[in-house]
C-alpha cells in the first residue's frame, strides 16, 4: 500500500478508512482471539486493569486512567499505539491528518476538489499517531485547539473572518490519533470547558469560528487521586463525557515487583555482569518499597512509585561496582552494607508527612531498610521472641554468645570480597546456622544471608549495630550497652 501515491490509485486498491475507534477495536479483537498478550511489558494488571482496559476500548470509549504516581498510567497509553494499524494514508500536506476519503479542512477538500484523483496522499505510521501534552497552568485554549495567526492572515492577504487565518492547536493536529492528557486535574477549568464539544459534538470553536469538523480521535486522560483535592479537580460536566474510568493500583506482591524493576532498570550489560545480586537482595529491596507505603511517616495519598525501586536498584549495582573498582577487580556481589547506598534513590522519591520531617528523610530512608530486614528475618530463619524464658534454647544462642565473649566485629566498607568473607567466616555459628535453616541457599547467597543474620538480630535487639567511619561495628547488645555508660 505504501506505493500507492494518489487519491486514485488508493480507490482503485479498495482502501476502505474507519474510525480510530474502529481501527483499536477491530485490532484488539483479533489479538484476544489470537490469544497474543495485548499489552506486553505491563505487569500485575492482568486481572484487574487490562480487562477494564480492554472493555473500554471495545465500547469505543475514551478512557481515564486514574491512580497515583508510577502506576503505568502513561505506559499503558503509550501501548494502545500497538493496536493501532501499521499505516493510513492522509492528504499530503494537511495539517490535520485529512482522510484523502474523508476529508475535513477545508485545505483538504479544496485540494481534491481541485486535482480530484489525482491528489497527492502519504502513509502515516502507527508510531507517528501519538500526541501527550502535560497538563500545566500556564496552558491555554490556544495550544490545545488553536488561535487566529494574524501572520498567516498578513502573508496570504485574507480578512480575519477567512477561516484559514486559523492556526490549529495540539488537539486538531492529532486528528486520526491517540491524545493524551495527563494529570487532567492540573488543567484550568475554563480549559477543560474547552474539550465539552471536542469530544462529544466533534465542534471546535476558535475566535468566533464555529467550524464542524468530526475529528477523529481517541482520547486519553489520566488522574491522580491527591489532585482531587489539592490542585484541581475534573470538571463534572467532563467527566461525564469520558466514557470508562479506570482504577491503577501498585504490584501487589514482591514477585511482580521484581519483574517490572528487572524489565526497566537502565543498567548496561557491563554492569550487570560484574555485579551479582543475591536473590534475597532482590527482594528486600522490593520490601522497602512495600514499607514505604505502610509508612507512618510517608504520605501513602501521594504514593510510592515503581521508579523508587527502580532507580534504588541502579544505586545498588553502582555501589557494589564502585568498590569493586577501588579494589581493583572486576566482579563483586552486592552486600547487605551496599543498601546505604539506595538512600538518595528513597529521599528523592517519597513525600514525608509532618513526622516524616521531624525524623529527616535520610533517618526515615534507614527506617524502611531496617523494617523490611525486619519482616523478612522470619520467612528464613525461626521468629525471635523479644522475652525468651531459656536464652541457651534459641537457635541464635551460639552466634549472640559468640559475640559475647568477643570485644567487637567489623564489617569494613571498602573491604575486598576476600576480606569480607573472612570477617563473617570468623564467626563460625552463623555458617552452622544457615547450614541448618537454609542448607540449600546458593553459594553466592550465602554470604549476603550471613550478614543478614547479624542485621535481623540487630533488628529483634539481640546484638547493637553501630556506624564507625570505615564500616559497621557489631556488638553484644548488653556489652555495648555498659561500655556507654
Amino acid at each position: 500500500m505504501k506505493d500507492i501515491k494518489t487519491l486514485g490509485a488508493l480507490v482503485a486498491f479498495g482502501y476502505k478508512s474507519k474510525s480510530i475507534k474502529d481501527e483499536l477495536r477491530d485490532n484488539l479483537r483479533e489479538k484476544i482471539k489470537s490469544g497474543k498478550p495485548v499489552f506486553e511489558g505491563v505487569h500485575g494488571f492482568e486481572n484487574t486493569v487490562i480487562p477494564e482496559l480492554e472493555r473500554a476500548i471495545l465500547s469505543r470509549h475514551n478512557i481515564n486512567l486514574l491512580g497515583l504516581r508510577g502506576q503505568a498510567k502513561t505506559r499503558l497509553a503509550r501501548k494502545m499505539v500497538e493496536l493501532l494499524d501499521e499505516y493510513i494514508p492522509v492528504v499530503l500536506g494537511s495539517e490535520i491528518n485529512d482522510d484523502p476519503l474523508n476529508p475535513i479542512s477545508r485545505f483538504a477538500k479544496d485540494l481534491i476538489a481541485e486535482k480530484g484523483n489525482d491528489t497527492p496522499i502519504s502513509w502515516l505510521h502507527r508510531n507517528d499517531r501519538f500526541s501527550e501534552k502535560l497538563a500545566t497552568p500556564d496552558v491555554t485554549v490556544a495550544d490545545l485547539i488553536g488561535d487566529v495567526d494574524p501572520i498567516k492572515a498578513a502573508n496570504l492577504k485574507l480578512s480575519y473572518a477567512d477561516d484559514r487565518v486559523i492556526h490549529f492547536g495540539m488537539i486538531p493536529r492529532a486528528n486520526r490519533c491517540i491524545f493524551v492528557i495527563n494529570e487532567l486535574p492540573d488543567l484550568q477549568a475554563r480549559i477543560q470547558v474547552a474539550l465539552f464539544n471536542i469530544l462529544q459534538e466533534g465542534d471546535i470553536q476558535i475566535r468566533g469560528f464555529k467550524l464542524r469538523m468530526p475529528l477523529d480521535m481517541q482520547f486519553v486522560f489520566t488522574a491522580n487521586p491527591e489532585d482531587y483535592t489539592n490542585r484541581g479537580s475534573i470538571v463534572t460536566p467532563l467527566k461525564d463525557r469520558i466514557g470508562s474510568q479506570i482504577l491503577t493500583h501498585y504490584p501487589e506482591n514482591i514477585q511482580i515487583a521484581r519483574t517490572i524493576t528487572e524489565q526497566e532498570v537502565g543498567a548496561n550489560m557491563e554492569q550487570l555482569n560484574a555485579v551479582y545480586v543475591p536473590n534475597l537482595a532482590k527482594d528486600l529491596l522490593e520490601q522497602i518499597v512495600f514499607e514505604a507505603r505502610e509508612s507512618e511517616y510517608i504520605d501513602n495519598k501521594s504514593g510510592v512509585s515503581a521508579r523508587l525501586s527502580i532507580t534504588a536498584y541502579e544505586n545498588l549495582l553502582s555501589t557494589a561496582e564502585r568498590r569493586a573498582l577501588k579494589a581493583g577487580v572486576e566482579t563483586t556481589v552486592v552486600r547487605l552494607s551496599d543498601f546505604m547506598g539506595i538512600i538518595p534513590a528513597i529521599t528523592g522519591k517519597v513525600e514525608l508527612v509532618y513526622e516524616g520531617e521531624q525524623e529527616g528523610a535520610a533517618l526515615v530512608a534507614q527506617h524502611l531498610i531496617s523494617d523490611a530486614i525486619h519482616t523478612f528475618f522470619p520467612a528464613y530463619f525461626p521468629k525471635i521472641e523479644k522475652l525468651e524464658r531459656d536464652a541457651d534454647a534459641s537457635p541464635f544462642a551460639k552466634v549472640l554468645e559468640w559475640f559475647f565473649t568477643e570485644t567487637g566485629f567489623e564489617l569494613l566498607d571498602d573491604a575486598t570480597d576476600e576480606e569480607y568473607k573472612n570477617q563473617l567466616d570468623a564467626v563460625q555459628p552463623l555458617e552452622n546456622l544457615i547450614q541448618k535453616y537454609q542448607p540449600t541457599i546458593a553459594k553466592e547467597d550465602k554470604y549476603f544471608l550471613k550478614e543478614f543474620v547479624l542485621w535481623g538480630l540487630v533488628e529483634y535487639d539481640k546484638l547493637s549495630k553501630d556506624r564507625v567511619d570505615t564500616g559497621y561495628q557489631f556488638k553484644d547488645l548488653y556489652g555495648s550497652y555498659i561500655s556507654k555508660l
